[in-house]
């Protein structure tokens, strides 16, 4: 059966998230206009309502492909791997408490975000689906470290993760306290200091 209809242009793609994460970062979650990614794209705005039906759509795709690059390396020290993979959470979700606001951070971005996965099935889905494949590489991390003795054999490794990425949600949607390098290293260190063997 020959497939109907244009096949999806990439660069199209690629130039429309490029755009909308330009905006996004610069005014914010409120700032991003589908209508004005498309004139900048020079492309037809039904062209964008196909790939991306709601600003919700284009703004949680944006924040795929800035998380994209992000890598998980195992280098055999369980307490610098989680640190600086949590490093990388922490600069994604400052890059957007940041977004849009010049006179300082908010969560609004992150919560509208999140909000987005709510408001609509598909977005919760993909979402998830986006969670489950980056934190099972950081699953996998911690797995390893238990496998190579430096964790206690007995750990379960999902809680154990889900405190970690759990506190710099909360820091960042509640408190908004600062979500930087030394918090991630105290974090760490907090958590793994009752799960490493005894030396």
């Amino acid at each position: 059966m020959v497939p109907r209809g244009r096949p999806r242009d990439t660069q199209v793609d690629e130039r429309v998230l490029r755009i909308a994460a330009a905006l996004l970062l610069e005014r914010g979650y409120t700032g991003l206009s589908i209508d004005e990614v498309a004139e900048q794209a020079g492309v037809a705005k039904t062209t964008l309502y196909r790939r991306w039906p709601t600003k919700d759509h284009l703004a949680v795709a944006v924040v795929a492909r800035l998380q994209a690059d992000d890598e998980i390396t195992d280098t055999g020290d369980i307490g610098a791997d989680l640190v600086n993979y949590l490093e990388k959470i922490a600069a994604g979700l400052n890059r957007m408490r940041a977004a849009g606001h010049r006179e300082g951070p908010s969560a609004g971005t992150v919560g509208e975000l999140v909000a987005a996965a709510a408001r609509h099935e598909d977005i919760g889905r993909l979402t998830r689906k986006q969670y489950a494949e980056r934190n099972t590489l950081a699953l996998a991390l911690i797995e390893a470290a238990r496998v190579r003795g430096e964790l206690r054999a007995d750990l379960d490794a999902e809680p154990l993760f889900d405190q970690l990425a759990g506190a710099l949600y909360y820091r960042v949607m509640i408190t908004g306290a600062p979500v930087d390098r030394a918090y991630v290293e105290r974090l760490v260190s907090s958590a793994l200091e009752r799960n490493l063997t005894c030396p």
